[in-house]
């Protein structure tokens, strides 16, 4: 009986501590401010270019850094190809044996991503960052020649891209939402001029 109050004590004082409370207080104003930003989408991507032309001049008045930059930029590809992929591949879903004649049925699905734009842009923007203080530390100023990093991204930039785009023709897709808004907001009155057509056909 009495080591239970010392340990709930102790797990006061975890819980009490300091450190503890700040962390959490941080945590939830932190991701109340996300929440409140999510639908500002110009503004947060500003804010990113920012950050983007903030790390590039770093590294332009440093001359250095450049496997940093190297594994920056291959993340943020990585990022972006997670962006304009649909989150379910339809290549496996024909190998599952769906259905393989969807033209019509797909063009009014909604484009559903691997990556969602809100996890691209804040996955994008924490990566700016950490990049930008990770060239505070001269250790991480690995010599090497750079233009072969460029040359090597540049091919890997182009042959993914290229991958990419032979996929979103295969399988008939468009990983951006303006022209299914578009499609949406023309699905109403089709229907009623349809309806309405079938109206008189059924009269005459």
């Amino acid at each position: 009986m009495e080591d239970e109050p010392g340990n709930e004590g102790d797990g006061d004082t975890v819980i009490d501590s300091p450190l503890a409370r700040w962390r959490i207080e941080f945590s939830k104003s932190f991701q109340n401010y996300l929440d409140r930003s999510a639908p500002h989408l110009v503004r947060r991507w500003l804010v990113t270019l920012v950050a983007a032309v903030i790390y590039i001049f770093r590294v332009y008045y440093a001359y250095g850094f450049f496997v940093i930059s190297y594994g920056l930029a291959t993340y943020i590809l990585n990022l972006l190809i997670g962006f304009l992929s649909p989150k379910v591949d339809p290549e496996l879903e024909a190998v599952d044996g769906a259905s393989v004649s969807r033209r019509d049925s797909d063009e009014f699905k909604p484009f559903v991503r691997r990556l969602p734009e809100f996890k691209f842009w804040y996955a994008a923007t924490k990566a700016f960052v950490v990049a930008f203080v990770m060239t505070f530390f001269s250790f991480l100023d690995v010599p090497v020649f750079w233009p072969i990093l460029l040359c090597y991204w540049l091919f890997l930039y182009f042959l993914t891209m290229k991958r990419q785009i032979v996929h979103m023709i295969k399988f008939r897709y468009v990983p951006f939402d303006f022209r299914k808004k578009r499609h949406g907001g023309n699905d109403k009155p089709s229907t009623s001029n349809s309806s309405q057509g079938d109206d008189k056909t059924a009269q005459t």
